[in-house]
């Protein structure tokens, strides 16, 4: 498991049990997947285990595609509906791959999309899922619900907060209409950021710009675009401009959400 207690494992599993997360590109990073290890064996049967793509899945239940002609759609057929679904996870600090199986059955076959030559299976849980695919499905579902229900609340970077971030430094570079320029962060939330830079603060309103993050453990750097919405003299410092943006909703990187929910799970219950 990850920093998430039991408690807080139950409480996802409670509330997002059902929640079904698709695997695309940008889910299968922020959760370190290694999506090249998954596989699918028939349980009682000989043969396989056979490499599958996980398609998506919640915390009850799954969906994996196949090759039609890999051998299991011949097992399934002759009755073997029971069947081990093997995830592997990438961990950091030189840490050997976090891997388990998940045993379920098959509740249907069906032709994916237009490709005959492959096979979507939907698999049903016959046993709770791990603990630590629990953290990760939950975490991702809170990080999404997030941006809506704590989207202005504000994370003030002091030493305490930038450690549950794991963020590296508050030094930092945006990217003012294409042109970086250094900058210190003050605050961050999901909506937005506020930062300390040298400028001109007439010059800077309603800018595009783009805001770099560098992340630790793992390693992540992120871009959050969005817009200058105000910018003001620093007090006392005729030199710097204190500025914040706004972020564009639409592109905030899930690995920037799910950084800031597991700050705030760290910070109080997951919900009150």
């Amino acid at each position: 498991m990850g920093f998430l207690t039991s408690q807080q494992v139950n409480k996802y599993y409670d509330c997002f049990q059902k929640a079904e997360i698709t695997f695309t590109k940008e889910v299968i990073q922020a959760m370190s997947l290694n999506a090249q290890q998954s596989s699918i064996r028939c349980v009682g049967a000989e043969g396989g285990p056979w490499p599958c793509v996980i398609n998506s899945s919640s915390m009850i239940g799954a969906k994996v595609i196949v090759p039609q002609h890999c051998g299991i759609y011949e097992k399934i057929s002759e009755g073997s509906t029971a069947v081990s679904l093997w995830f592997s996870f990438f961990q950091t600090n030189g840490k050997s791959d976090l891997s388990f199986f998940v045993s379920g059955k098959v509740v249907s076959c069906s032709p994916y999309t237009v490709t005959p030559d492959l096979l979507l299976l939907s698999i049903e849980y016959t046993q709770r899922a791990p603990d630590d695919l629990i953290e990760k499905l939950g975490i991702l579902v809170d990080a999404k619900a997030n941006t809506t229900k704590r989207g202005d609340e504000r994370i003030e970077l002091n030493a305490e907060a930038m450690r549950k971030l794991a963020l590296s430094k508050k030094e930092t570079i945006v990217y003012i209409e294409n042109i970086p320029r250094r900058c210190i962060l003050r605050d961050i939330s999901y909506s937005g950021a506020k930062f300390i830079m040298a400028g001109i603060a007439p010059f800077l309103l309603n800018k595009d710009c783009v805001l770099k993050f560098d992340f630790e453990d793992p390693t992540v750097v992120v871009g959050l675009r969005g817009k200058i919405i105000r910018a003001e003299l620093v007090e006392k410092r005729k030199d710097l401009i204190a500025v914040a943006m706004t972020y564009n909703t639409s592109t905030v990187p899930l690995a920037y959400k799910i950084r800031l929910t597991q700050y705030f799970n760290q910070q109080r219950k997951i919900y009150p």
